[in-house]
């Protein structure tokens, strides 16, 4: 109760303080600090926080733990706000998202998200400053943002310790530069990366698409803390054949081939990441468990979940948090026999 009471007090200061100053607050800072309290006063508020979009209300979503930080089995992830859409080729659909998710409409999310249990984000550095502005306004959520190895070792040092200091709980490697990193034998600049993150306090990982990077990060010891790696099935129409599978073709361009890679399979081989993930006893974020859209967070979620992913990973607009929770903790309960150990 003092913890919901103080969470209020801050809210209403805020405001109070926003009215005398004029505009220390946006409007949606103001539309967040509603929403927010509303949820801190009543956790089975029914009243949406957008338009038309309800918070879950069931039972918690189960929580795992990074190193000593407690984090929901669902992270919201980031793309969404940031415009990011593998959308095949469909070339519309990255400024869809930005016309929808305007400023006021991610603040609506992020609290929707926040009252449906859900503790953490994660994001690009690009996106730091609207969470940052949400955190301001009172919100809770935690952060997890992705770095980018070079071999200049002081720009690397810099980003790090700026995002920590503006509030990131943990770090990891972005999944496109580690994988290049390791397709130019490279390993020295991703596992350097690796330390400065834990020299500055924060749980560090290594991001992929490809499985060759986990693979390596293992073999040579980089000393990661935990790995978010794609993890998706490939029975959906658009995903490349098995036979047409290239290593790296994410990093070339685009296929005009029909059963070529284009923008459309981000995990090449489920199976083989399921087989080599139980042998790592390390926390495993999976990412892109819908691929990107072409399955159902039914299917991608029972899929990761079950196949060992200790947390899921996935881009969501308002209209789907409640749903998107409520299929997590479905997936949750119906993966606790599993072959892989829960590793948080």
């Amino acid at each position: 109760m003092r913890e919901r009471t103080d969470r209020r007090d801050f809210l209403r200061a805020s405001m109070l303080g926003a009215a005398g100053a004029g505009s220390l607050l946006s409007l949606e800072e103001k539309t967040l600090a509603s929403a927010l309290e509303d949820g801190a006063t009543n956790k089975k508020a029914s009243t949406p926080v957008g338009p038309s979009a309800p918070a879950y209300e069931g039972e918690p979503l189960p929580k795992g733990k990074l190193g000593t930080i407690e984090i929901g089995r669902l992270v919201m992830g980031g793309n969404l706000i940031g415009g990011w859409a593998h959308s095949r080729d469909l070339m519309y659909v990255s400024n869809l998202l930005r016309a929808y998710n305007t400023r006021e409409k991610v603040f609506d999310t992020l609290a929707l998200g926040e009252r449906s249990g859900i503790t953490m984000i994660q994001i690009d550095p690009a996106c730091m400053e609207v969470v940052e502005a949400y955190r301001k306004a009172g919100g809770k959520l935690q952060v997890m943002v992705c770095i980018h190895p070079d071999t200049d070792e002081s720009k690397v040092r810099e980003e790090v310790h700026g995002l920590v200091d503006r509030g990131a709980v943990a770090l990891y490697t972005h999944g496109e530069v580690s994988d290049r990193c390791t397709r130019g034998n490279d390993l020295k600049t991703l596992g350097r990366a690796i330390e400065i993150i834990k020299e500055a306090g924060v749980p560090a990982g290594i991001g992929s698409h490809s499985l060759e990077t986990t693979i390596a990060a293992e073999h040579h010891g980089l000393g990661a803390d935990y790995y978010v790696k794609t993890f998706h099935p490939d029975t959906y129409w658009s995903a490349t054949p098995k036979e047409k599978r290239e290593e790296w073709c994410w990093y070339g361009p685009r296929s005009l081939d029909h059963d070529g890679y284009h923008d459309n399979i981000f995990c090449l081989d489920p199976e083989r990441t399921a087989d080599f993930m139980r042998s790592v006893n390390k926390p495993w974020f999976a990412f892109k468990v819908m691929a990107a859209g072409a399955l159902r967070p039914e299917i991608g979620f029972n899929h990761a979940f079950r196949h060992g992913a200790d947390f899921v990973i996935a881009g969501m607009f308002d209209f789907q948090v409640a749903t998107d929770v409520e299929v997590a903790v479905k997936a949750i309960k119906r993966a606790k026999v599993r072959e892989r150990t829960w590793c948080a």
